[in-house]
């Protein structure tokens, strides 16, 4: 039996956890607030990080959902296939700059993000602590890119 200490000790991430989700987020807002308010000459790159940034966080929840999914007895399938669709579509809108607009490309990232959001919080089996920091991260991802959207749509 656990106690109220230990129950909610499983449900918060330790300090460590925390730190190193919130630097794996700082790229999202310096990059959007480098491509809203920076100098011209910094706007190019600074939405090229936040894009490329972008793909890479979601390959990452990706491979958390696929590295929670193949740890149990037996995985399914069904979530091992899943867990593919918005790191393949991500680098899909990557390769896609240039041949789409840049709003039709943050609202694709904005979208991947909160697909795999609901899909994660879907999820069966996952520690108690998974939701609270999967939604912190897509929450600072989402107003990032709808920062840069806001700024896009100006141009």
């Amino acid at each position: 039996m656990h106690t109220n200490t230990e129950v909610h000790a499983e449900a918060s991430a330790p300090t460590a956890l925390w730190v190193i989700a919130l630097l794996c987020m700082a790229p999202f807002p310096v990059s959007a607030v480098a491509y809203v308010f920076g100098p011209a000459d910094v706007t190019g790159p600074a939405l090229t990080v936040l894009l490329t940034w972008s793909a890479v966080v979601l390959g990452f929840l990706g491979g958390i959902r696929w590295g929670l999914e193949s740890a149990r007895a037996t995985p399914r399938w069904t979530r091992l296939g899943a867990s593919i669709v918005s790191p393949a579509f991500a680098w899909a809108l990557v390769f896609a700059r240039g041949s789409l607009d840049t709003p039709w490309l943050l609202c694709g990232f904005l979208g991947a993000f909160i697909l795999q959001w609901l899909f994660d919080h879907s999820a069966p089996d996952v520690p108690a602590r998974y939701p609270r920091l999967m939604t912190t991260l897509t929450l600072g991802a989402c107003i990032s890119l709808a920062l840069a959207l806001e700024q896009a749509l100006r141009m």
